[in-house]
């Protein structure tokens, strides 16, 4: 099975191991998905990561992160925006807003991957990879 879009199949992973009630879920490593981690990290989705290596294969290991009790998500969504047939960019006054600024919008800029946030903070605009609320 050919991979067309690995940042679409990271989402799927994490939402799928979230729904399952997974404690942690592991995504083959890029640049890219580092990236994606190292937000999710800050932004309080996940509780941290590790990247795990077999041989020449590199994986990063999410540990996710429930509430108080197992039953309380704290990723309640995340979607995929910009798809491989169908690229989502906003420039700087464009930003979009997730949930009315209470979720995050993953934004790959020539800054790197950075949220919405740092985007309207810094005044870039750049592809829109993902939301997460």
């Amino acid at each position: 099975m050919t991979m067309s879009d690995p940042i679409a199949d990271m989402l799927t992973r994490i939402r799928n191991a979230n729904t399952a009630k997974h404690d942690t879920v592991d995504v083959p490593s890029s640049k890219m998905k580092l990236a994606i981690a190292d937000i999710l990290v800050k932004e309080g989705y996940i509780r941290k990561y590790d990247i795990v290596e077999d041989g020449s294969f590199k994986t990063i290991r999410m540990e996710l992160k429930y509430g108080k009790d197992k039953n309380e998500k704290i990723i309640s969504g995340i979607k995929r925006i910009s798809k491989p047939g169908l690229r989502v960019y906003a420039n700087k006054d464009e930003m979009p807003k997730v949930l009315g600024g209470l979720g995050v919008a993953i934004i790959s800029t020539n800054q790197g991957v950075i949220t919405d946030r740092q985007a309207r903070e810094l005044g870039v605009g750049g592809e829109v990879l993902a939301f997460v609320w």
